[in-house]
């Protein structure tokens, strides 16, 4: 009888952890997809066999300075500062906003060749917003 109980009770926890998974992976998903903690998120705008980003490095920062590139949640520097770049750091741009570009860093290139005409910005990595000014066009 003991042994009965022990499996039956063991079934129901297995069964409410099914239940409570199936429940939750909607949510956890969702919140994996936003995870990235924007503000503001970042777009990825593509069409007539363009590619959809391009390739820059951080450079200009003065060594007398803070000797970082802020990476904010969204387009401007009221919003939250998520993460620093240094000069030489390579980032992809996607999106702009004024003087400030969306910016993905820190991980494998994405691929800038997608067909699609806009999108939130689909690929993991690190994202975020960045001022213009300390960009530089990277051929390739």
């Amino acid at each position: 009888m003991k042994i009965s109980t022990h499996v039956s009770s063991r079934l129901r926890s297995g069964i409410a952890a099914v239940a409570l998974g199936l429940l939750l992976g909607p949510v956890l998903a969702a919140y994996s997809v936003h995870a990235d903690d924007l503000d503001v998120p970042i777009h990825e705008y593509g069409g007539d066999d363009l590619p959809t980003c391009a390739t820059s490095v951080v450079s200009g920062l003065k060594a007398g300075g803070d000797g970082f590139l802020a990476v904010r949640s969204g387009p401007g520097s009221q919003y939250r500062e998520i993460g620093r770049l240094k000069n030489g750091d390579k980032v992809f741009t996607f999106d702009k906003s004024g003087k400030w570009f969306g910016v993905v860093f820190g991980g494998s290139e994405p691929g800038c060749t997608s067909p699609v005409k806009k999108r939130l910005l689909p690929y993991r990595g690190r994202k975020g917003w960045v001022h213009g000014n300390w960009l530089a066009d990277l051929a390739g």
